[in-house]
């Protein structure tokens, strides 16, 4: 029984000891290479996406919208910081939701599983096409030069959403949320909440300069997909 609880307790010992290195590498890759990456190709690509941000804020903005709409997220170590999108919401959206999820029980079990909806009666028409080309989200490559976001890692979550995480909030909170990720290059339209933890989960576990290209390379057709 002795020898038994010392090897169990030995298992345990490596298992911390490896769970503790994986975080010290993660840290190290996050504030190493991809914080350069991050910074040095959203610099490098600004000349293509201020002027496309400036627009899009235009066109909003004529339409009668706020232009930029600025959420709560929380990033790396729970720091919340203001995730930027153009703004694709009617005025009053969030009280407009609640009085639709109450009056419509499938919307509310879509929204209570996606927590999103594919037919969102408070997006503008200029907003669906916005979103489907996640062009709504070009202002986060400004998230991404301040350090508060990366190129690539979870999507930001505001608090709340944490809890959904169960005990692996810990995974979330180790790395910086990302413009792109492996949920969204895996068919996020077609998959639970649950799964979207999972692979953020994976993407922590297997993350590498290496899987960061892959992602990246696969976000474009990713999007063309959808057009």
């Amino acid at each position: 029984m002795v020898e038994w609880g010392t090897k169990m307790f030995q298992y345990d010992y490596y298992c911390a000891h490896d769970a503790q290195c994986q975080r010290a590498l993660v840290r190290r890759y996050n504030d190493g290479i991809k914080r350069f990456l991050d910074f040095t190709i959203s610099l490098a690509a600004s000349p293509a996406w201020v002027p496309l941000v400036a627009i899009l804020w235009g066109i909003t903005r004529l339409q009668g919208g706020a232009g930029f709409f600025a959420h709560t997220r929380i990033g790396r170590n729970g720091v919340a910081f203001k995730c930027w999108k153009i703004c694709t919401m009617v005025p009053g959206a969030e009280h407009q939701l609640q009085k639709y999820l109450i009056t419509n029980a499938a919307a509310a079990e879509e929204w209570r599983i996606f927590r999103k909806l594919k037919a969102d009666p408070r997006v503008t028409p200029l907003g669906r096409l916005l979103r489907r080309l996640s062009a709504d989200e070009l202002p986060q490559f400004w998230n991404v030069l301040r350090g508060e976001m990366s190129l690539v890692g979870p999507r930001p979550v505001p608090e709340n959403e944490l809890l959904k995480y169960h005990g692996c909030s810990w995974v979330y909170l180790s790395m910086r949320p990302g413009l792109t990720g492996l949920w969204q290059v895996s068919g996020a339209d077609q998959r639970r909440y649950s799964d979207r933890i999972r692979l953020d989960t994976r993407y922590q576990q297997e993350i590498s300069l290496w899987t960061d290209l892959k992602i990246l390379l696969k976000t474009v057709p990713e999007v063309l997909r959808r057009i």
